[in-house]
């Protein structure tokens, strides 16, 4: 197996997501569909408003009667009454005649305006009309939001609060979405501890279990479920125990073990479970002991145990599958060109992703030492820049491609990355 050839980070890519599966849809209640991607059309199923309505409090009138009103020169109406919100409406009013009307309740058939409430002395018998700039207006027509049959969503729509909103409109309890990937996360190594024996830690005889909390944060950030399996000990038998007694899973998460340690065993065991393994190195830093295979129909990723490497492999190669798997377009960050406030020197024939900050001006500097073990390094960034396989050099105030990890920091024009 060591013989594998390391694969170019794109080609890399390209396989896995030609691999992975989508997921089914699921129906969902309409409270809990935020975020979630439409899996089915939705058609208005009547016209919305329904009638005509008041876009203002104020007075149901017939603009003849108003026009030229002023303040000094008003118009007296009488009041026929009220209409309110819900309430039935008239079918006509008389000419000479004003109703008072809230926002949103029905008006008559034969009423072409409303005067706000603001240009009268809101009287409740007899009304002063003193403006007549509303004539002819302040009356929403029905349909105006859309009519019966009209198409609302499309299938791969994200739902935002608005859709949500729009659902609820038109009569749906639930809606059908693609279901959200329950994604197994492994982590391994006998130097390993959770928070809770953090005391292991201070006395210098562990290391904190650091890749398990990133990695089910960032499956949730990319919209899937993280299921923790915990830490395996440096046993085959005990990794192997972990994955086979792991709850339903659609994507097995494994960290550490990857690389051709004495104790590195999980890619053997994952082997052992059925998995084809596809790859298991790439030519990239840091991640290059990156491993990806399919256990029966379900994704496996084979993550560095080096905290910064496994996020960016997460980065690089598992948010896009775990997007694409939910039909969550675009599947990768966006990218941009930055320019370099500093050279940079890299290894030549492997792509580099240094983490960066971008300012507003598109300046990228290097957020310090970029070892894989520096946490702080990761934390501060919020951009990797991508330095290709066959440069080793860029000067300083040379441009080059950033792919944002925070996109909504930087309001400007941008595009999906892509090599």
């Amino acid at each position: 197996m060591s013989d594998m050839p390391r694969l170019p980070v794109e080609d890399a890519m390209n396989r896995i997501i030609a691999a992975v599966p989508r997921l089914r849809p699921e129906d969902v209640p309409l409270r809990s569909v935020v975020g979630r991607v439409l899996a089915e059309q939705i058609d208005a199923a009547y016209t919305h408003p329904a009638w005509r309505n008041s876009a203002m409090d104020g007075y149901a009138v017939h603009a003849d009667d108003v026009r030229g009103a002023t303040h000094d020169a008003p118009v007296s109406l009488t009041v026929g009454g009220t209409i309110a919100a819900g309430d039935p409406a008239p079918m006509s009013i008389p000419a000479g005649i004003a109703w008072r009307i809230m926002t949103g309740a029905p008006v008559p058939d034969n009423i072409d305006t409303v005067i706000r409430v603001e240009d009268t002395d809101a009287g409740v018998d007899r009304v002063l009309v003193r403006n007549d700039r509303d004539a002819d207006r302040n009356i929403r027509p029905s349909g105006e939001d859309f009519r019966a049959g009209h198409r609302l969503m499309s299938y791969g729509t994200v739902l935002r609060p608005a859709h949500v909103a729009l659902a609820a409109a038109n009569g749906r309890p639930t809606l059908t979405v693609i279901r959200k990937p329950r994604v197994a996360i492994l982590t391994s190594g006998n130097e390993l501890v959770d928070v809770d024996q953090f005391e292991d830690v201070l006395l210098g005889r562990r290391i904190i279990n650091t890749n398990g909390y990133a990695l089910g944060a960032a499956v949730q950030e990319a919209g899937g479920v993280p299921i923790p399996l915990g830490i395996a000990p440096d046993d085959p038998a005990a990794i192997a125990e972990r994955i086979t007694s792991a709850p339903d899973f659609d994507v097995l998460i494994t960290s550490g073990g990857i690389s051709v340690g004495a104790f590195d065993y999980t890619r053997d065991v994952v082997q052992r479970l059925g998995a084809s393994l596809d790859f298991w190195r790439v030519r990239m830093r840091p991640g290059g002991p990156f491993g990806f295979g399919m256990l029966g129909d379900r994704p496996w990723f084979g993550l560095p145990g080096n905290p910064v490497s496994a996020m960016v492999t997460f980065e690089i190669f598992v948010r896009p599958a775990l997007r694409f798997m939910s039909v969550h377009l675009p599947l990768w960050r966006t990218a941009i060109d930055v320019t370099l406030a500093e050279p940079v020197t890299t290894t030549g024939g492997l792509t580099h992703f240094l983490r960066a900050v971008v300012d507003e001006h598109h300046v990228a500097t290097l957020t310090g030492p970029q070892g894989s073990g520096l946490l702080t390094s990761m934390m501060h960034a919020n951009a990797l820049l991508i330095v290709p396989h066959d440069v080793a050099y860029v000067a300083a105030g040379a441009t080059a491609r950033a792919m944002l990890l925070h996109p909504g920091n930087f309001p400007h024009p941008a595009v999906p990355w892509t090599f």
